[in-house]
């Protein structure tokens, strides 16, 4: 690993994350004692303000548990935090360059928490500034990009500036302790590996749903939609870590190979299997959490074909997942919050009880992300009882809860993790370009598909699970959401 650089450059830090989240997590990390004795965070947004005013402005104890907080672990944190105003202009850029000063040499890391559109000026303008080299990291939100086209400019214009190697793209998914349990549960366990392929699995769930609707992102959110918004990034990802291949190591490279050969091994979709293997929904007014709800274009103030709903049929083609059904859901205005990934094995191939035996099901594996995060696995046992007239069989859960085993230990924010290897240097949990444009390629074949298909996004009533096409989807295979 390499050295941790001791200076953060924070972009977007009057924002939302930035408030919610980044601030919070650095504060953990220093009262942890991981961050460098030396460490000094700049702090930067488009409104002029001193070091003391922007101080004041984050509410530490707002966004922390109360047994977390201490307000002079707080004050001595907020003692590093430097604020610097750039909205563009060369003449900010260099001004905060002048402020870094000498610490250029300790390393300097780079967080644009910023609207994507920023990213390549944003390169260009700390390029420009001498806030670049072999001493800097860069690391951005999520996307990268609105197709494989703009996400390769918006690339070239970061690569020109900084050197691969030193680009790290944050998907907050990454960060969290079940995702990577993923790497865990399947490499780590003699038990699941062995059957982790079309032998055994029948089909694989994703679901990722949101109760909430537009929740002020209208001016990002209509033209994007669910599918490049949620699918391209934070479900393919979920994918990637089910279905890869096992990497020789846990170094950041063997891993993102992997991940990237999963992706460009899933089957584009073309205009003749886009009814069939896709479906596009868009909310109407309903009711979520027993409270009314209005409808998305409503919300919007116009009418829209932009999909805050998807369920794909992917397959990827490759020796361990041939056959293999995937399928993917997500959506806005669903009934409960949940990422949650199924795992469906086949029935065994031939029941010892015959006809006198009830209630056979075959295996499943559940592993939920949010908003518990536990690993559940559906066995079969028997009911107790005489069984004069055949044995009953029942299922029986094996259920790890990792907030049960892990009682007494701090459940950690995602961007702590991902934070603090950024500073480090580790890039394992971050996404590297050609995973980027993979994962774009294939969801340019969906819209491509979409289009010459004349696919619409369909209505559904806000608190479901989306148009009745999509349980259709599953249901023709003989299989059913998780729900």
């Amino acid at each position: 690993m390499a050295d941790a650089f001791q200076t953060l450059i924070l972009f977007g830090a009057t924002g939302d994350l930035a408030h919610r989240m980044l601030f919070p997590s650095l504060y953990n990390l220093w009262v942890d004692r991981l961050l460098p004795e030396d460490f000094a965070i700049f702090a930067s947004g488009r409104s002029e303000m001193d070091d003391e005013a922007f101080r004041a402005s984050v509410d530490l104890a707002r966004f922390l548990p109360e047994d977390r907080y201490d307000p002079d672990e707080a004050a001595a944190f907020l003692a590093r935090v430097h604020y610097c105003a750039v909205g563009g202009k060369p003449e900010e850029f260099a001004r905060l360059r002048e402020r870094v000063g000498d610490r250029m040499e300790r390393g300097v890391a780079v967080y644009l928490s910023t609207p994507p559109s920023l990213f390549a000026p944003m390169a260009e303008g700390l390029g420009k500034a001498g806030l670049a080299g072999p001493k800097v990291r860069i690391a951005m939100e999520k996307p990268i990009g609105q197709d494989l086209a703009s996400s390769k400019a918006v690339n070239d214009a970061v690569n020109a500036v900084f050197d691969e190697s030193h680009v790290f793209r944050v998907d907050h998914y990454l960060g969290k302790e079940t995702v990577q349990n993923l790497l865990v549960l399947r490499f780590g366990n003699m038990l699941f590996e062995p059957l982790w392929n079309a032998k055994a699995i029948e089909h694989v769930q994703i679901t990722v749903a949101e109760t909430v609707g537009l929740e002020g992102r209208v001016s990002y959110y209509d033209g994007v939609g669910a599918l490049k918004d949620m699918v391209q990034n934070h479900m393919l990802q979920l994918l990637a870590l089910v279905a890869m291949e096992p990497p020789a190591s846990m170094a950041s490279t063997a891993v993102r190979d992997e991940k990237v050969k999963v992706i460009r091994a899933l089957r584009p979709l073309d205009a003749g299997s886009a009814g069939a293997l896709s479906v596009r929904g868009q909310y109407g007014a309903g009711a979520v959490g027993g409270q009314p709800v209005k409808g998305y274009a409503e919300e919007l103030g116009k009418s829209s074909n932009t999909e805050t709903f998807v369920a794909l049929k992917a397959h990827i083609d490759n020796w361990r997942w041939a056959g293999v059904p995937f399928y993917l859901r997500t959506g806005k205005r669903m009934p409960e919050r949940t990422s949650e990934i199924l795992i469906q094995f086949k029935a065994v191939p031939y029941s010892i009880f015959g006809s006198r035996g009830r209630g056979l099901e075959p295996n499943t594996m559940l592993i939920r992300i949010q908003p518990q995060e536990n690993i559940q696995l559906q066995v079969m046992a028997k009911q107790p009882g005489l069984d004069r007239h055949g044995m009953n069989l029942r299922e029986v859960a094996l259920d790890v809860s990792l907030s049960t085993e892990a009682a007494g230990q701090r459940r950690r924010i995602a961007y702590e993790r991902l934070l603090l290897d950024l500073i480090e240097g580790d890039p394992t949990l971050f996404v590297r370009r050609d995973e980027v444009e993979a994962a774009w390629t294939w969801i340019d074949s969906i819209v491509r598909a979409w289009s010459e298909a004349g696919v619409e996004a369909r209505p559904y009533t806000a608190g479901t699970w989306g148009p009745s096409a999509a349980i259709a989807l599953i249901e023709r295979d003989g299989a059913s959401w998780h729900e």
